[in-house]
């Protein structure tokens, strides 16, 4: 008696077509969903890692701008934190600047002061 297996492959086919709802065009096929669905989960792999370089990018950006009023560039600053041993990180700091910017000026001051001296 021969057996047919068209309940695992038509599972295996809902199952990719399910993923793939929402799809545009041609996407939602079963040969192009199957591309699309490898392509979207290398563009996921990829960019979870781009995510945190963004990320970082925006907390420097954050940090450099509210040091603008003070005369003092990013890496400067981080020297002077550096120097100070003040070990607090970019995400730390970016919050400090929108939340808490007394706080981010009294760190912005005790790396100045340190800068000062060093030279």
């Amino acid at each position: 008696m021969r057996i047919k297996r068209g309940v695992g492959t038509h599972k295996h086919h809902k199952r990719i077509i399910e993923k793939t709802k929402g799809y545009q065009k041609t996407r939602t096929n079963l040969r192009k969903a199957k591309e699309a669905l490898l392509k979207a989960g290398q563009y996921a792999y990829r960019d979870r890692r781009n995510k945190k370089r963004e990320r970082r990018r925006f907390w420097i950006l954050k940090i450099n701008g509210a040091l603008k009023k003070h005369h003092l560039s990013y890496s400067r600053f981080m020297h002077g934190l550096t120097q100070t041993h003040i070990e607090l990180d970019r995400k730390i700091l970016a919050h400090l600047v929108t939340v808490n910017p007394e706080t981010f000026e009294k760190i912005v001051r005790i790396a100045q002061k340190t800068l000062e001296t060093v030279k």
